[in-house]
């Protein structure tokens, strides 16, 4: 029996079979990488085909003795869906094709995603980028979030769902790209560095007030 993350799977309800996911950046993909998934669904028989709330594509229902070549033929890498670690970059559509766009999401999500995930860290990390104040990418329930402005990006902190939801809280405003990718290494740094095992960002806050976050990053 795999455990979850073992060879990229998650074990489903059953406690028999599996769901693996594979990594599709900020949700963009192409119609071969779609095809692709189609057929390696259809060949294995999975069980369903879902679009999860990360931007992922699952293939549910798979046996564990057909995960190795479910992999070779998919040719992609597994999402970090489990586990204490960065997981996938969440993002929005942004300037790139929104009429609402603020701010280019999408290239600042795939950057922090190509930076940041599957990162092993105290606890897991998830975060959101959306190019306006809407917030289509979930930013306020985030450990970290950046939401576009006419000016830049506003930097949220400290947000995550689940069973005891956290609402994050602004930590800057106004900032450039290249500012704000440097202030999310500094807030990675610190987490790190601070937090217990387990540990969301919310909670670590919490515990050590934001104004320690702040005097240590900004």
């Amino acid at each position: 029996m795999l455990t979850d993350g073992e060879k990229g799977v998650i074990i489903q309800r059953d406690k028999q079979t599996y769901a693996v996911a594979p990594h599709i950046p900020c949700g963009v993909t192409s119609p071969d990488a779609l095809r692709k998934l189609a057929d390696v669904a259809e060949k294995f028989a999975a069980a369903a085909v879902k679009v999860t709330s990360a931007q992922r594509i699952a293939l549910v229902g798979l046996r564990e003795e057909d995960i190795d070549a479910i992999w070779a033929e998919l040719g992609m890498k597994p999402g970090a869906a489990v586990g204490l670690c960065v997981r996938s970059v969440k993002a929005c559509p942004g300037t790139t094709f929104c009429k609402r766009g603020q701010q280019d999401s999408l290239t600042l999500g795939m950057a922090l995603d190509e930076t940041y995930h599957g990162m092993e860290l105290p606890g897991k990390l998830k975060m959101g980028v959306s190019g306006c104040g809407n917030q289509c990418a979930e930013t306020c329930i985030k450990d970290i979030g950046l939401v576009g402005k006419p000016k830049g990006w506003d930097l949220l902190v400290g947000g995550n769902g689940g069973g005891r939801p956290r609402l994050s809280e602004k930590l800057a405003e106004g900032l450039s790209t290249e500012d704000a990718k440097a202030l999310v290494a500094k807030i990675i740094d610190y987490y790190r560095g601070n937090a217990k095992p387990h540990e969301r960002i919310g909670r670590m806050i919490d515990r050590v007030g934001i104004d320690a976050l702040s005097k240590a990053v900004l």
